[in-house]
């Protein structure tokens, strides 16, 4: 709202330092630092809210040192990062972009779903909350309308090299001649593979190898890949979240690496220094993920062992989708094995462990176990290392994989 409303300013009366508002920079820091101004400041309000009406955790017993401490704990603390999100967002971004209106609408979605799992589990007494298929059924809900809108929507688009340059870019051209040349907008669904040199992919070609008319066809390919993300990284981001700052400080890390790409790939110049995909109108994401990872780190103030506030499915489920969705938007879903490397091994120890232990009991009659327990994180706490040197050591794991996943920009 602030962006317009200075774009009016400058355009009626001239007044100065707006053009400021048009600098997407000034306006991702400005939102960064009114997202860590909410979070903290009044996130403690929030909290105080949440003690006073009882929402508290409630632990079931794992067995784990420390954990009946926890009992009690504020939980649904992911509404601190919702509204430390969209409220900057609001102010500083073009609210006209699809890109950030498919992030609202999951911050939205996402929040919902997660709300009446802990709404469930806390003021109706029941542990096992939103039963899973109905939470599939959100994040499959969210996975149509974000591939559906990715796919159809007309500003959704890129830009890819040509012989002739575009005549709007001719004076781009004329003072960085060795910049490659564009073309003109096109649809598509060509996504990035890592570390290939002509590492571009379109899902098209899964279909229209049969006949090249199925390539309208396209979405029927690219709509399900959009769900199976969506719900596979939300989850992952739900499973993190079982110790203190785990989950928001390895989020925060993803967040501000996706920063980067959406940054570049927004930008023609950088798109072209870095021979990467130009995405038109993309850049605008970075309002969002600024205000998001400020969200974060605020959040980590009041997160951080020994937690005084629980994200709970609230917060957990709507990093996830966010995280999922910029990855798509920026064509960059492919790099999530290793940017969400974090919540990719706790969903796999998970998955190990209840195959494991099925097949074992199949086969000797007697359940076995890979892990101590799953997911990953909770391992290490029977081994009986203190949750803050596990979330540390997460947390650099989490940065040398974002340096990877950086990388891979150059390194073909």
């Amino acid at each position: 709202m602030l962006y317009y409303l200075f774009q009016y300013l400058d355009a009626e009366y001239q007044v100065p330092g707006a053009r400021l508002f048009e600098y997407i920079s000034f306006r991702s820091a400005m939102a960064i630092i009114l997202s860590l101004a909410i979070s903290t400041i009044y996130g403690k309000r929030i909290i105080n809210y949440l003690q006073a009406k009882q929402v508290g955790e409630s632990v079931r017993d794992l067995g784990l040192r420390g954990q009946s401490e926890k009992a009690g704990t504020p939980t649904m603390g992911g509404v601190i990062i919702i509204f430390a999100t969209l409220i900057p967002v609001l102010l500083f971004a073009k609210l006209e972009n699809i890109y950030v209106i498919l992030l609202i609408v999951t911050t939205l979605w996402m929040g919902a779903i997660g709300f009446i799992d802990d709404y469930i589990k806390t003021f109706k007494k029941d542990k096992e909350g939103l039963q899973g298929k109905f939470k599939i059924l959100g994040q499959v809900g969210l996975g149509i309308i974000v591939g559906g809108t990715l796919f159809f929507h007309p500003g959704v688009t890129v830009k890819e090299e040509t012989n002739q340059p575009a005549p709007e870019q001719q004076e781009l051209v004329d003072s960085f001649q060795n910049m490659r040349e564009m073309g003109p907008e096109l649809k598509t669904t060509t996504t990035t593979i890592p570390f290939v040199k002509n590492n571009e992919f379109d899902y098209s070609s899964l279909i229209s190898w049969i006949n090249p008319a199925l390539a309208n066809y396209a979405w029927l390919i690219f709509i399900p890949i959009v769900i199976f993300i969506v719900t596979a990284v939300s989850n992952g981001a739900n499973l993190t979240d079982g110790i203190d700052g785990l989950a928001a400080g390895s989020s925060a890390i993803i967040v501000l690496t996706l920063g980067i790409f959406a940054w570049v790939s927004g930008n023609i110049i950088f798109s072209d220094y870095l021979n990467i995909m130009y995405i038109p109108r993309s850049g605008e994401m970075t309002i969002f993920i600024s205000a998001f990872a400020g969200a974060l780190v605020g959040f980590l103030w009041y997160n951080t062992y020994p937690a005084q506030v629980f994200m709970g499915d609230t917060g957990s489920l709507t990093i996830g989708g966010i995280i999922a969705v910029i990855a798509i938007a920026t064509r960059k879903e492919l790099l999530i094995p290793i940017l969400c490397g974090i919540f990719l091994m706790e969903n796999l120890s998970v998955v190990l462990q209840v195959a494991w232990f099925k097949i074992t009991k199949k086969k000797y009659g007697e359940g076995r176990r890979i892990f101590l327990m799953s997911p990953l994180h909770h391992h290490y706490q029977k081994r009986g290392y203190h949750e803050s040197k596990i979330v540390v050591r997460f947390w650099i794991i989490g940065i040398f994989l974002a340096i990877v996943t950086i990388i891979t920009l150059k390194v073909r």
